[in-house]
């Protein structure tokens, strides 16, 4: 009587380690919880805090990187460093010539995801000044809008940086800015990039309607090529990820829940 009760145990043991083993492979990947952002040229890191706050509210890991802006070079390095402390798998973000500096530093490893944000997104051989000026933005047609020191660095005219670079910020807040700038060099701007991380990664990119220092077009243009998930916001200046920071944080957590870990 034994044997026939043996027999029903060890297949209900096997049925049920199929059905268990089926589910295990079908469950979906968890979200990517790492995420590092890089700011562009003439800012710092300080000016993600607003994203980084909602990002560390809603449970995700989440590092600046304050890039030199000495030359593009360096640049990358300064993103490589700070991906090398990541733990896992992350999203890494760029704003304007981070954008540049996330297309070539997005090869490392720890990267799964990229997000552009009102960025510059070269490929292999190009390099942003080019670009920019076969789709010229406001700022390129303002006279004396950028400035350069004796020893080649460059820096927004501060009585413009309101109204060029962050005219949807408060306006004590812009002028803040435009007395803290990073100085960059103007090399960066014109280094060809030597890997394009968007032709083998999933990317996303946001659109800031309203940049007048990078062309939307420009951007849209970015996007498509890559073949981004694009979003655009209506009215949002350079400083989108300032002004704007529900949608950007929105873009960053989509790519994370979507890249696979």
């Amino acid at each position: 009587m034994l044997l026939p009760s043996l027999k029903v145990s060890f297949a209900s043991m096997a049925a049920a380690l199929i059905v268990l083993g089926g589910a295990a492979t079908s469950a979906p990947a968890a979200p990517v919880k790492n995420i590092v952002l890089v700011h562009g040229a003439w800012v710092d890191g300080s000016g993600w805090k607003p994203v980084y706050e909602i990002l560390i509210k809603d449970g995700y890991n989440v590092a600046m990187v304050q890039v030199p802006e000495t030359s593009f070079q360096d640049d990358v390095a300064a993103t490589k460093r700070t991906l090398d402390l990541q733990t896992g798998p992350c999203i890494l973000v760029g704003h304007s010539y981070g954008g540049s500096v996330i297309t070539e530093a997005g090869m490392d490893p720890h990267v799964v995801g990229l997000v552009y944000v009102a960025a510059h997104a070269p490929d292999v051989g190009e390099n942003e000044s080019a670009l920019g000026k076969r789709t010229p933005s406001i700022l390129a047609g303002q006279k004396g809008a950028i400035e350069k020191t004796a020893d080649g660095f460059t820096f927004l005219n501060p009585d413009d940086f309101y109204e060029l670079f962050a005219p949807d910020l408060p306006r004590e807040q812009a002028e803040f800015e435009s007395r803290s700038q990073v100085l960059a060099a103007a090399k960066v701007f014109s280094t060809p990039l030597t890997a394009a991380a968007w032709k083998t990664k999933p990317s996303w990119g946001i659109v800031a309607l309203a940049d007048q220092i990078i062309n939307p077009d420009l951007e849209k243009w970015y996007y498509a090529r890559a073949h981004s998930h694009t979003t655009e916001i209506a009215g949002a200046s350079h400083s989108v990820y300032e002004s704007h920071p529900k949608e950007v944080a929105a873009v960053i957590e989509e790519a994370a829940q979507k890249s696979q870990n």
